[in-house]
């Protein structure tokens, strides 16, 4: 299986027609991930193949619990995908905040979090990619999260809970993007 254009094509799959925004913000964190990876090496194909399908979870037929990450990565345990991407997407952008306040924190814990530079610029380019795919940055991306929901809603809650490792894995992937010299391309 050549991996980044199968994750590719399965999330096209799953998610252009069925969710036009969510595809079109995906198509954009894949593109940023994309610019990353090429100076990664190996891993670079895993954080490539990662940012395709880090949304997959919110698919109709693949939503099955209501909390994407985990959807995702059950759904992806199921067709034999890499665990390193299984977990990545089951812990993509602190979904472990969420899921606590879900019910469901040992279900994601049952995943490695393998806190890596991969993990990071995962994050990062989700995490400073809007919702119909416009770049923004953190800041504002997470003023759009809270602009979203009501302050007493668990997202909120989840976000605050969150915010630390959300932060610093930002922080930790610019710094890599400044020193590696992709900024101007991302």
């Amino acid at each position: 299986m050549q991996l980044v254009p199968w994750a590719e094509e399965l999330a096209r799959d799953l998610l252009a027609s069925a969710l036009p925004q969510r595809w079109a913000h995906v198509q954009q964190v894949a593109g940023r991930a994309g610019r990353f990876a090429s100076l990664l090496g190996e891993d670079g194909e895993f954080l490539h193949a990662a940012a395709w399908l880090h949304d997959i979870g919110y698919a109709p037929g693949v939503a099955v619990t209501r909390f994407h990450p985990l959807d995702g990565a059950r759904y992806l345990t199921e067709l034999g995908a890499p665990d390193r991407v299984i977990s990545l997407i089951a812990h993509h952008s602190a979904s472990a905040a969420e899921a606590e306040f879900l019910g469901l924190g040992a279900e994601v814990r049952a995943y490695d979090d393998e806190q890596s530079l991969v993990r990071d610029l995962l994050w990062y380019a989700d995490m400073t990619t809007g919702p119909a795919g416009q770049q923004m940055s953190f800041v504002r991306r997470m003023t759009e999260l809270r602009e979203r929901y009501p302050a007493e809603h668990y997202v909120i809650r989840a976000l605050d809970a969150g915010m630390v490792a959300r932060r610093s894995a930002v922080d930790r992937a610019q710094e890599w993007i400044d020193r590696a010299g992709v900024l101007a391309h991302v």
